[in-house]
């Protein structure tokens, strides 16, 4: 059965914008290059420092095999995970594994 992932990130005050550009524009597109299934990209209505993505992996292995592909990349290490401390607080990231119910649209 697939394994969704939901990630809740605290963008720093002020910042929204940038991150969304970063994110849009480079983590997403290299995330997708190594493997990762994107299901969706959301800034919230009613909190302007929480961004939320959510990713689709077949299984464990193949969650261990795109977690490994992306961040323990020489690129990951040296040029994302850098500019993501500059714009994200890293101590509030939520991160949730899902599996979706038997009447989900999602599978």
């Amino acid at each position: 059965m697939a394994i969704f992932e939901l990630r809740h990130y605290k963008i720093q005050p002020g910042k929204m914008d940038q991150w969304l550009e970063f994110m849009e524009d480079e983590i997403i597109p290299f995330a997708i290059s190594k493997g990762a299934v994107l299901n969706g990209s959301f800034r919230a209505v009613e909190d302007e420092t929480s961004y939320i993505w959510l990713r689709r992996f077949e299984s464990q292995q193949e969650k261990e095999r795109i977690y490994q592909a992306i961040y323990e990349s020489d690129q990951w290490k040296s040029y994302f995970s850098p500019k993501i401390g500059e714009l994200i607080d890293r101590s509030q990231t939520e991160i949730k594994e899902l599996t979706p119910t038997s009447r989900s649209p999602l599978q």
